[in-house]
């Protein structure tokens, strides 16, 4: 292939994929991107405090990259993101900030179903959501059912979600469901009663801010799950930035307990 078809060649794909560039793009394993990620986007209020603003725009701005991420890993070959919005333990918050958090979901559901649409995203979540007010519940429905022939990708939203509370309510099920012989209690019997049961455990982790801990998120999915942490504030996290995390991830060898590297 001569220089210009190598160049017409560049051009395509980038045209194809438009938030990296050709030279990005040969740089990924096809092979090894992680099919799960799953993110902890950290850093709203910080982001906002820097800027002298309300928490309500951080959390805004952290909801306007959110849909960039999503489409980017898609185009890496990422198969499903999970991304922790609104724990068990946000509703301690002060009451505005969670009614704006509440009114921000409602509304960005809305107006991102035609962008699900459009790439072929199918919407789910994981988490409690009996919590929630009734139109929030009835827009979370509405974007899942629109949505349901989506089969692309996977964009998994972690509501009123905590992973001892899944956890609790994993073991309520079994129990409503009469399991009471501990000879049948594995983990793969246990895994089929959480929220995540329809995907693989993430393979890789990211979250932003800098913070260090998984504060209560997928713990049990996490188990052998790579962890990336950068100080980057979530709103000002890039597609630039998911790919550098894809990329340290496919040079870690993941043995996952044993000694198979993966």
């Amino acid at each position: 292939m001569n220089s210009k078809e190598n160049m017409a060649v560049l051009q395509q794909e980038e045209r194809k994929c438009p938030y990296y560039t050709a030279e990005q793009l040969h740089a990924l394993n096809p092979a090894r991107v992680p099919r799960h990620v799953a993110f902890i986007p950290d850093g709203n209020r910080r982001w906002a405090k820097k800027r002298e603003t309300s928490a309500a725009k951080g959390h805004r701005e952290g909801a306007d990259i959110l849909m960039d991420i999503v489409k980017a890993a898609k185009a890496l070959g990422v198969k499903a993101s999970t991304f922790y919005i609104f724990s068990t333990e946000n509703w301690t918050r002060d009451a505005v900030e969670v009614q704006a958090l509440l009114w921000l979901l409602e509304s960005y559901l809305i107006e991102q179903c035609p962008v699900m649409l459009e790439n072929e995203i199918r919407f789910q979540t994981i988490g409690d959501l009996s919590r929630f007010p009734a139109c929030v519940r009835e827009t979370v429905q509405a974007t899942k059912d629109a949505t349901a022939h989506c089969a692309t990708m996977d964009l998994v939203l972690a509501l009123n979600y905590g992973a001892r509370d899944e956890l609790r309510r994993a073991f309520q099920s079994m129990l409503n469901d009469e399991i009471w012989k501990k000879e049948t209690v594995t983990e793969a019997l246990i895994s089929q009663y959480l929220d995540t049961v329809q995907w693989p455990d993430p393979e890789l982790l990211i979250r932003t801010s800098g913070e260090q801990r998984l504060s209560n998120f997928l713990l049990w999915q996490t188990s052998y799950t790579e962890v990336y942490t950068t100080n980057v504030l979530w709103p000002d996290f890039t597609p630039k930035n998911l790919l550098t995390a894809i990329l340290e991830f496919q040079q870690r060898e993941r043995r996952l307990g044993g000694g198979r590297i993966c």
